[in-house]
Formats: C-alpha cells, sequence, structure tokens
C-alpha cells in the first residue's frame, strides 16, 4: 500500500509519542507536528478508513500490524539517515531536518544500500 508523505510523517509521529505514552490521541499528534485540529481530525479519519489505525472509545490512537510496519520503516529511515549525515559532518539539526525529508522519497534499494554501507564503515572504524 501506497500512502502520502503526510500520512507516513503522521504514522512516524503516532509511533514515537506511542513510544513515551501508552495513550495518544489526536490532540497530542497535533502538538508533535504543529499541525492545526482539523488537518489532524481529516488526517485520522484517513488512516482510519486505510486500516492503518484505530481509535478506541477513549480516544486513544493504535496503530494497526499495517500502520505500524510503515511507522517503523519510515522512523527506521529517519533515525538511520540522520546519524548517517551526522557521520558525514552535518549538524544534527540540519541532519534530522534533511532526513525527514529523504525519507520519504528514498527506494528501497538506495536505502538498503546506505544501511549496509553505514554498517560497513561503523564496522572498520
Amino acid at each position: 500500500m501506497h500512502i502520502q508523505e503526510s500520512g507516513e510523517m503522521y504514522l512516524e509521529t503516532i509511533l514515537v509519542l506511542s513510544r513515551k505514552s501508552s495513550h495518544v490521541r489526536a490532540i497530542d499528534v497535533g502538538e508533535h507536528l504543529g499541525y492545526s485540529k482539523p488537518s489532524v481530525s481529516r488526517a485520522m479519519g484517513l488512516l482510519k478508513s486505510g486500516n492503518l489505525i484505530v481509535i478506541d472509545k477513549d480516544g486513544s490512537i493504535l496503530l494497526t500490524d499495517e500502520g505500524r510496519e510503515i511507522a517503523e520503516k519510515i522512523y527506521e529511515r529517519h533515525t538511520m539517515l540522520t546519524k548517517f549525515l551526522i557521520a558525514l559532518g552535518v549538524d544534527e539539526k540540519t541532519a534530522s531536518e534533511d532526513a525527514c525529508k529523504i525519507e520519504h522519497s528514498i527506494s528501497d534499494e538506495s536505502f538498503e544500500a546506505i544501511k549496509q554501507h553505514a554498517k560497513a564503515w561503523n564496522e572498520a572504524h
């Protein structure tokens, strides 16, 4: 399933917030991303209809297995690319911002190649 970059951002945010708290609500997602309530509400509706999240009776957002898989993939890309750029000498803030842009458009093949290169480099140093 292919989802838009904004959907990936929402899923990644839900994942990150769920690691800090067992109850993630739409307001938490909006605050974290700096998005308006209507934008978040619309996105949650789309993610729910796509079976990527469920919202329980208390308003807590939970990732489905498919939603978690996408979120984990994007989060791994973000953290790995950030570390890789920092290792190349990019400052942390810029590295994180650039990783966020790259993580949504890089192919699986290119990401795996970067990941393998970084792993080999780390083992050699």
